[in-house]
C-alpha cells in the first residue's frame, strides 16, 4: 500500500488526525511522535518514535526559550522519510513543515501541507527563521490544503497558484457529538413553544432547570473569555433582559486551560460571578455531555495583531480564528451558537442559525443570548443544515484526503 507519513512536530493531536483512521484500508498511515509532543498520542495510527532537538532540552519555560533561540529539528527520522510516498505536514513557517520540504530533495515522496493560517504575513511579519522556513515550504510543496477559503485567499497572496491548492476542511466525530442531545431541535426562525418541541422530540429532554453557557477554548486573551464574563455580568445584573423583560442568570462553564486562568477567576469574582462560573479543563471524551447540558456555546474569539516584537525578533501575536473546531462540534450536538466574526468563523457557520457579533462586542453577546437560547427552555436544541454538518464530518474529511492522495499518486 502507498505510505503516508504525517509530520506535526510537537503538535500531533488526536482530533486533527482522526480522519486518517478511515484511510487505513488503502494506505499505510503513520505519524512522527516526538517525546515532547504536547497532546495525548492519537490512538489507532502507527506512531513512529522521533527524537527532536526539543526533546533534549529542559522542560518548562527554560526549554521553550532555548528552543526559540536554537530552533528545532528531527534527529533520527531519515528512514521514515525514505519509505514515504506522501509526506503531509502543516503551515508555511513551522520548523517541521520546512524540514519536510528540505528532506524532499533526493527522495521520491510528494509533499502536502495543510494550512490553517488566514493572515498572509509574507516575509515582513515573520521572524528570520520563519522567513527561511516559508521560502523552503513554498518552493518544495506539491499541494497545499487550506482548511478554509479564507486560508486559500491568504495563500494566494503568499504567491501560491490556484492549481497548487485545494480547500480541505477538517472533520469531527459526528456520532460522538450528535448522539447525546438535549431538548428537541428548534427549526431556524422558530421557537420551542411554537413548534411543540420544548420537551421531547427526536431526542430526550435534559433534566435541567438552569441555563448553562459554555465558553470553550484555551484560556488565552484572544479566545475572548473575558468578553463572555462581561456578557454574563450584563445578564445577571439585568442590564440585558429577555424579550419579555425578565432577567435571567445563567451559569457559565469555561472549558480550557491556559495562562489567563487566574486572571479570569479574579475577573469573575470582581464582576460578582464567582458562584456562577466554573473554569477548568474537561477531558475530550466528556465534551459531548458538556454540550448536551448547555443552552448555548459562545466562541468569543478576538483578532490579535500588536506588531510588538520579542527580544528574538518574533512577532508577539498575529492571529485570528482560523477555523474553530468547537463550532462544528456544537452544530453536530444541535447546540445554539453565539460567536464573533473573527477570521474564518463566518465562513464555517455560513448558512446556519449561529448568531454573529463583532469581536469584543460583549453587549452583543449578551443580547444574542437573551433573545435566543436564554428565552427558550434550558438545553433546547437548534436545527442545523445537514449538508453543513456532513461537510465537517470525519468521513467527509477522509474522502477529501483520499481524493487528494489518489490524484498525487496518479501524477
Amino acid at each position: 500500500m502507498p505510505s503516508i507519513l504525517i509530520v506535526r512536530g510537537q503538535l500531533a493531536t488526536p482530533w486533527e488526525l482522526r480522519p486518517w483512521l478511515r484511510l487505513s484500508e488503502r494506505y499505510e498511515v503513520s505519524y512522527l511522535l516526538s517525546g515532547s509532543n504536547r497532546f495525548a498520542a492519537p490512538e489507532g495510527l502507527r506512531a513512529v518514535p522521533a527524537r527532536t532537538l526539543r526533546d533534549m532540552l529542559p522542560g518548562g519555560t527554560l526549554g521553550e526559550l532555548s528552543s526559540a533561540v536554537l530552533g528545532d529539528r528531527y534527529l533520527d527520522v531519515s528512514s521514515a522519510f525514505d519509505r514515504a510516498d506522501i509526506v503531509h505536514a502543516a503551515e508555511l513557517s513551522f520548523w517541521f513543515a520546512a524540514e519536510a520540504a528540505r528532506r524532499k530533495q533526493g527522495r521520491r515522496f510528494k509533499l502536502v501541507q495543510t494550512v490553517w493560517e488566514t493572515l498572509p504575513m509574507m516575509r515582513a511579519y515573520r521572524n528570520h527563521r520563519a522567513r527561511r522556513n516559508r521560502d523552503a515550504v513554498l518552493r518544495a510543496t506539491d499541494l497545499f490544503l487550506p482548511a478554509t477559503e479564507r486560508a486559500a485567499q491568504a495563500l494566494a497572496l503568499e504567491g501560491v497558484a490556484a492549481e497548487r491548492m485545494i480547500v480541505c476542511p477538517p472533520g469531527i466525530d459526528l456520532a460522538r457529538f450528535g448522539g447525546s442531545r438535549g431538548a428537541g431541535p428548534i427549526p431556524a426562525g422558530g421557537s420551542a413553544a411554537a413548534d411543540g418541541l420544548t420537551a421531547g422530540g427526536p431526542a430526550a429532554t435534559r433534566d435541567t432547570e438552569e441555563h448553562t453557557i459554555v465558553s470553550p477554548g484555551r484560556l488565552v486573551w484572544e479566545k475572548g473569555h473575558h468578553d463572555v464574563l462581561r456578557a454574563m455580568a450584563a445578564l445577571h445584573r439585568g442590564v440585558v433582559t429577555r424579550p419579555d423583560g425578565t432577567a435571567v442568570k445563567p451559569r457559565l462553564k469555561m472549558v480550557g486551560v491556559g495562562p489567563e486562568e487566574q486572571r479570569l477567576r479574579e475577573y469573575a469574582a470582581e464582576l460578582g460571578l464567582a458562584g456562577s462560573v466554573e473554569i477548568g479543563g474537561v477531558p475530550y471524551e466528556q465534551m459531548p455531555g458538556v454540550f448536551a447540558d448547555a443552552s448555548a456555546m459562545v466562541l468569543a474569539s478576538l483578532s490579535v495583531a500588536t506588531a510588538a516584537l520579542h527580544p528574538f525578533d518574533m512577532p508577539r501575536a498575529f492571529w485570528e480564528e482560523q477555523f474553530g473546531l468547537v463550532l462544528a462540534e456544537a452544530m453536530a450536538a444541535g447546540l445554539a451558537i453565539v460567536t464573533t466574526t473573527s477570521g474564518a468563523i463566518p465562513e464555517v457557520v455560513a448558512g446556519t442559525p449561529a448568531e454573529l457579533v463583532a469581536p469584543g462586542d460583549w453587549m452583543g453577546i449578551a443580547r444574542a443570548l437573551a433573545a435566543g437560547p436564554l428565552s427558550r427552555p434550558p438545553a433546547s436544541r437548534v436545527a442545523y443544515p445537514s449538508e453543513v454538518i456532513e461537510r465537517y464530518s470525519t468521513d467527509a474529511a477522509a474522502r477529501r484526503l483520499e481524493a487528494v492522495y489518489d490524484s498525487l499518486l496518479s501524477g
